[in-house]
């Protein structure tokens, strides 16, 4: 991918938002340990997907990408991560049989386990301690030793994220997401909801197709894609001790590869010019994914770009917009208008999550709904307009039957925010609201598609 390049090279450039750790040889001995384990995913995969979203770059298809905002320790469940696979399984179904696009299926999970904080102390009970930075950093028990450093976290993150992985690949492949099973993957809490009864009517339009395309011979073993699908892992690749330590050269191509996901991202506060994420990014073979926020400009971008993918190679990037309902109108034109000009290949994907926290009244951070279904309204507007494609949407949710986002067709509300507010970090859309969120999706598609038509007419 990139001349002149060692996994190493990071450590020359600027590292923010990254944890010290008081022991420098324990720290050396869990990278030596972790360089030794098997890699989590391999290139081959990591290669596939960039393929699947080279057709997304040209408006074939849509990314959904979604997951834990900060996977945990202690929430590590069977049932919690085919919960979350189940949910994506079926936003993909609705958006692909409204849309009649492909749906390219990246999970924020197996690996999403850091995460920047804007400070690196702050006051729990009264005492000041070291800020939580996720479960493969530090503990989120307020304590002195649950909030040190620990290099052997990183060997724990590495073996929950390989479970997770194990169970994704029987679930993809071993007939659970066989379209079959549609009906079978409705959440008991989400049935009764007006969007759980919008699925089932959806589920049994598939089944009647199916049944027609059994009729004419076509079923399960003639088309193996009926049976299993193809399902890919992200996070943001934030902890670079533990990305170093987890990539590896591929022995088909020799390119280097970062064997911890399919497809790694650089966060908003660790994109900038002489960013060590950036220069690790810029080496390895995976699909890339980068947020663009409010403080970006379009000479910034185009930089970026041409650093991280100079040779304009068609699903290396994902731009992942996130602005907040408030500025995306206003702010991504000038983003989308840079790129078009240039001829840069890229998926735009919308992250509505991260520009619209807000303070409840009860003091929690939550996540209006409203507020993150006007962003995806918005921006799918500007891409409308600009005659580029809406290619994707990435957020932050859970199969759990949570309270943390307020609104929504359920309509939860302030005084319910406690009731089951169990994040580790910033608030997540449950089943029902994801749910609706893809159904909303599905009709700005259809909008998208008709505009195509008549700019071709």
């Amino acid at each position: 991918m990139a001349s002149n390049w060692q996994p190493d090279c990071w450590k020359a450039h600027e590292a923010r938002h990254l944890p010290v750790y008081e022991d420098a040889n324990e720290l050396s001995g869990v990278e030596g340990t972790l360089s030794q384990f098997p890699p989590l995913v391999f290139a081959g995969e990591a290669r596939a997907l960039k393929a699947d979203l080279a057709e997304v770059a040209e408006g074939k298809g849509f990314l959904l990408q979604g997951g834990d905002c900060a996977e945990s320790f202690a929430e590590f469940h069977p049932d919690n991560i085919r919960d979350t696979f189940r949910v994506l399984l079926q936003m993909a179904v609705v958006l692909t049989f409204a849309s009649k696009q492909p749906v390219v299926k990246v999970g924020r999970i197996a690996g999403q386990f850091a995460k920047p904080r804007s400070a690196p102390t702050e006051t729990v009970d009264g005492v000041e301690m070291p800020s939580y930075f996720g479960d493969i950093i530090n503990g989120i028990e307020g304590d002195a030793q649950a909030r040190r450093n620990d290099p052997q976290r990183m060997v724990q993150a590495y073996g929950q994220a390989a479970a997770t992985l194990n169970l994704i690949r029987a679930f993809a492949g071993g007939g659970y997401a066989n379209l079959r099973q549609v009906h079978k993957w409705t959440l008991d809490h989400i049935g009764t909801s007006p969007w759980g009864e919008k699925f089932a009517q959806t589920a049994d339009r598939i089944g009647e197709a199916l049944d027609f395309m059994e009729a004419c011979g076509v079923n399960q073993e003639s088309v193996p894609q009926l049976q299993g699908t193809s399902f890919y892992t992200s996070h943001e690749a934030l902890l670079l001790p533990y990305e170093q330590a987890l990539t590896r050269r591929d022995s088909l191509t020799g390119d280097w590869y970062d064997c911890s996901a399919h497809m790694l991202w650089i966060g908003d506060r660790t994109r900038f010019e002489g960013s060590a994420h950036v220069e690790f990014l810029r080496g390895v073979g995976n699909p890339i994914g980068m947020k663009c926020g409010p403080s970006l400009e379009p000479d910034a971008l185009l930089a970026m770009l041409d650093t991280l993918n100079p040779a304009r190679e068609a699903g290396r990037m994902t731009l992942i917009s996130r602005f907040g309902n408030d500025k995306v109108r206003e702010g991504l034109p000038k983003l989308v208008r840079a790129v078009a000009r240039e001829g840069h290949p890229v998926v735009w994907s919308c992250d509505p999550m991260h520009g619209n926290v807000i303070k409840s009244e009860s003091g929690l951070k939550t996540r209006p709904f409203e507020r993150i279904l006007d962003e995806v309204k918005g921006f799918f507007e500007v891409h409308r307009a600009e005659g580029t494609h809406a290619g994707g949407v990435h957020i932050e949710m859970t199969g759990q039957d949570v309270t943390e986002c307020t609104g929504g067709a359920i309509a939860i509300t302030d005084e319910v925010l406690a009731d089951r507010y169990h994040t580790h970090c910033d608030p997540r859309l449950n089943a029902a609201q994801s749910i609706e969120l893809a159904f909303l999706m599905a009709d700005m598609l259809n909008l998208e598609a008709t505009a195509r038509q008549k700019q071709a007419a």
